[in-house]
């Protein structure tokens, strides 16, 4: 019989064989996907972090008179940096919005189908097969296979955790002293760092870097030559803080090597349209960014109807940005009190669409491969939500769960981690909190978006324990 293997070459074979730490698992709730009508006894999905509180919003603002026309030159070839509109209307909503220090060029921007075609092409370029980057964990689990399926470029992890150090204010932080250890054993193993990557506001943490800590990143990588990536992704999924894009920073130490990611996925609850951009002032980056732009290129019809979307900042500002802040507030609030109720402490956060909690009492024992059968017992009792080691996070037992979705199913996904754990409990003699009918939650409101006051629920989040010398609510 043929070996199927050899039709494909080592690289080919390398990509057609990589499966991610969630691979298995996310493939068991794709087959067995909850529906409160057809299937409610499938997997409840709070790990994909997909924003679904907006969809009202969003559908009523495409749907308008005028959104979908169709110009003959949208169905024709286009510059593959993006159709130049388009990219005058990102120039000038990412200077509003980022808080630019000047007007941003539109010349400087180049578009592509999603923001993990961008980092995958960026990586791509910056950096030679097996050269590395600094990244600080946990992060964004894609990000090793968007740089290392395409371009070869492996992580050098950044480690962070829960332990505070003398001058740390809270779990987890980043300081430039990590950053100098992380390059100085990279230098001892022979890997030539070529960049840092930065995600800010911070997936899966749900922080924000101050702007001081951003100019101290800058600097560190301005010394060691280093191309700085930062991926803003996040930026207006801020409900709780000020956030400081790197836009709006007074000076930048190497404009030229400074390159800022953000798209439509998250801040417009758009997942599926698929539209990333990078700002970049380079011409030499932009010049071989467009070369594999051809492969990543965005509809023209889509470019068009997002023109549209942003050009109107007045809906952004009136309508869209406080009830999306508004609904993911509430929406966060109930998740966090459901956990609290169970003795799961939660990380503080300030933005995205998730929380970052410590699971580590419910491990067996302290170790990665105790998180994952914890993992497997959760999907069993038909919740997912998102392990430590999917973000390669340096301390088992922490969980990324998202909570932008409907009351009714963040609720339940609270029932069955209640559920779940109780059984864990009973079998290792522990005690779990029982939620007596009645406290699980004020009633389901139709809509999330509800006016009531949600400042009993804010009052008894602020009002837990601190567990460990850990910030939590």
């Amino acid at each position: 019989m043929e070996n199927k293997s050899s039709l494909l070459s080592s690289r080919g074979a390398r990509i057609a064989g990589y499966e991610g730490i969630l691979g298995k698992g996310f493939d068991m709730y794709v087959k067995d996907p909850y529906e409160q009508d057809t299937n409610p006894q499938g997997i409840l999905n709070l790990g994909t972090s997909e924003n679904k509180l907006c969809y009202d919003i969003i559908h009523g603002r495409l749907t308008r008179p005028g959104m979908n026309s169709l110009a003959p030159h949208l169905l024709q070839y286009s510059n593959v940096q993006g159709l130049e509109s388009f990219r005058e209307e990102i120039a000038k909503f990412l200077t509003e919005y980022a808080r630019a220090q000047n007007p941003l060029d539109p010349e400087h921007v180049v578009v592509m189908n999603g923001c993990c075609s961008v980092l995958a092409s960026l990586t791509a370029v910056l950096c030679d097969s097996e050269d590395g980057y600094l990244i600080p964990t946990p992060y964004y689990g894609s990000v090793y296979p968007d740089s290392w399926l395409y371009g070869k470029v492996r992580p050098v992890h950044v480690q962070l955790d829960s332990k505070m150090s003398d001058g740390e204010s809270r779990p987890f932080m980043l300081t430039v002293k990590k950053l100098e250890d992380a390059m100085t054993e990279a230098t001892k193993q022979g890997i030539r760092v070529r960049a840092l990557i930065l995600i800010n506001p911070h997936n899966p943490l749900g922080d924000i870097y101050p702007a001081h800590l951003l100019k101290e990143c800058l600097d560190f990588a301005h010394r060691y030559g280093l191309h700085v990536i930062i991926d803003e992704i996040y930026m207006l999924s801020v409900y709780d803080g000020t956030f400081a894009s790197v836009h709006s920073l007074d000076r930048l130490p190497d404009p030229e090597r400074t390159h800022i990611i953000w798209g439509f996925s998250k801040d417009f609850a758009m997942c599926g349209v698929r539209v990333g951009t990078v700002y970049t002032q380079s011409q030499e980056v932009r010049k071989a960014l467009n070369q594999l732009a051809c492969f990543h290129g965005c509809a023209g019809p889509v470019q068009q109807v997002l023109s549209h979307l942003i050009w109107d900042q007045e809906w952004i500002n009136n309508t869209f940005l406080p009830a999306n802040r508004r609904r993911l507030l509430k929406s966060r609030s109930i998740l966090v009190n459901g956990l609290q109720k169970l003795n799961i402490p939660v990380l503080k956060s300030s933005a995205g669409l998730f929380v970052w909690a410590d699971f580590r009492k419910f491990l067996k024992t302290q170790t990665f491969e105790a998180e994952m059968d914890l993992w497997w017992k959760l999907i069993h009792e038909k919740v997912y939500i998102s392990p430590g080691q999917a973000f390669y996070c340096s301390e088992p037992g922490w969980f990324r769960l998202v909570f932008s979705d409907t009351v009714n199913k963040i609720q339940l996904g609270i029932e069955r981690l209640q559920q779940a754990l109780g059984m864990l409990a009973a079998c290792d003699g522990e005690d779990i909190p029982i939620l007596v009918s009645g406290e699980e939650s004020t009633p389901e409101p139709e809509n999330i978006d509800s006016d009531s006051d949600t400042s009993d629920e804010l009052k008894d989040i602020a009002d837990a324990t601190q567990l460990n010398k850990i910030a939590v609510y």
